[in-house]
């Protein structure tokens, strides 16, 4: 028998979405089923580091397609050999394990840096992580978050991660032990509000996890690929990590992600870590595609100008409005709103067609796409500043 139910009862009910069914993108626009168009500024949550549906992609997909989809992880295959000779040859790292999420390179680099412990370390296992933290929703990354509201769900956690203070050296060192193998931090950390690690903080971590002889991982899941004015956000503070996470802009709006490891960390044996469709051909050619255009110097002074750009913009848009900081770096900006008037911002957004994100109840964050024009730049402070004056946030703060 044939149950005839609305395609919105067919999906799992996990988040509480708007009834908005989209159906088309270009660049920094979407459009839905009923023709109205969106300017959209958080692109997949970072993920469409060149905007919706860009045509480089577009066409890597469509040749590999026509080509070779997948041979299985268990052989070799051209696009991928070509996409991690290129990510090695752009970072400080030796080895790339592909994978399809960053919640699952996450997984990666946790198992990666327990194997290391256990044969250089006399079987140490835990991993420093950071209050206010997101690392992805495995149980293990779930646990290595410092998230709030992932504290009560599916208990037990994964145990072995213990939580320091962001910027807080003395916090990271008071919990090493000799059980500790690795600290593990987003160099900004999105959905907490989009809280930035100094450089000296980043410096320091390195110096002492050196010192300790501990892993130091880099969670640049929304930071890499350029979207903080470098390739790699751990650039800005001339630091080398042992071990580096990808995800969301790698492939360009598709599932792509990876483990990049120096050849001292890269310590998997065979069979310790695998996956089906890892490496597979399709999602490689796209990766690459998108590292073609987002390595080249002007692309990413690009970024820089832009993301100086909308800060500068928004600085002006709070200080008409009496709302707090602009934190962040290159396109990953957050502004204050200095109240919980998050969800109302952005569902009236919506209903103009302007698509924004707030990752906590006092702060939006912005994350357009990486060649975001400064007229898009304008348009979406020009509807945000209708929307703010009509809130009345001005009042509200005052």
């Amino acid at each position: 028998m044939t149950n005839a139910i609305h395609p919105y009862d067919a999906l799992m009910d996990i988040t509480a979405r708007p009834q908005t069914v989209f159906v088309r993108g270009e660049g920094s626009w979407l459009w839905d089923d009923t023709g109205k168009r969106y300017l959209d500024f958080i692109q997949g949550w970072a993920v469409n580091c060149l905007g919706h549906s860009p045509p480089a992609v577009a066409a890597a997909l469509a040749a590999q397609a026509k080509r070779l989809i997948t041979p299985s992880p268990a052989f070799y295959n051209d696009a991928s050999l070509k996409l991690a000779q290129a990510l090695v040859e752009q970072s400080c790292f030796d080895q790339v394990f592909f994978a399809n999420s960053g919640a699952e390179a996450n997984e990666g680099a946790i198992k990666l840096a327990r194997k290391y412990g256990a044969l250089h370390k006399n079987g140490a296992f835990e991993i420093i992580s950071f209050e206010g933290a997101f690392h992805g929703r495995t149980l293990a990354t779930m646990s290595a978050s410092g998230k709030k509201a992932f504290e009560p769900l599916f208990e037990p956690k994964v145990p072995g991660f213990r939580k320091a203070r962001l910027n807080d050296i003395a916090s990271v060192e008071a919990l090493i032990n000799a059980s500790t193998i690795a600290v593990m931090l987003e160099p900004i950390q999105g959905e907490a509000g989009v809280w930035p690690a100094t450089d000296s903080f980043l410096k320091e971590l390195r110096t002492l996890t050196e010192t300790h002889g501990l892993l130091l991982i880099v969670d640049e899941i929304q930071t890499g690929m350029g979207r903080t004015g470098k390739l790699f956000h751990y650039e800005h503070a001339e630091v080398e990590p042992d071990i580096m996470t990808l995800g969301k802009g790698i492939g360009g709006g598709v599932p792509l992600a990876a483990l990049l490891a120096t050849e001292k960390a890269a310590c998997f044996e065979h069979g310790d870590q695998g996956g089906t469709f890892n490496g597979n051909p399709l999602m490689c050619a796209a990766g690459f595609a998108v590292l073609e255009q987002v390595r080249h110097p002007d692309f990413l002074k690009s970024v820089g100008d832009s993301g100086l750009f909308l800060e500068s913009e928004l600085q002006k848009l709070s200080a008409r409005h009496g709302l707090g900081e602009v934190r962040g770096r290159g396109l990953l900006l957050a502004l204050d709103l200095k109240l919980p008037v998050g969800a109302a911002i952005v569902a009236q957004g919506l209903s103009n067609g302007l698509l924004l994100n707030a990752p906590q109840p006092d702060a939006l964050r912005f994350m357009p796409a990486l060649n975001v024009t400064r007229d898009e730049i304008s348009q979406m402070v020009e509807h945000l500043d209708a929307i703010l004056t009509k809130a009345g946030a001005a009042r509200q703060v005052a």
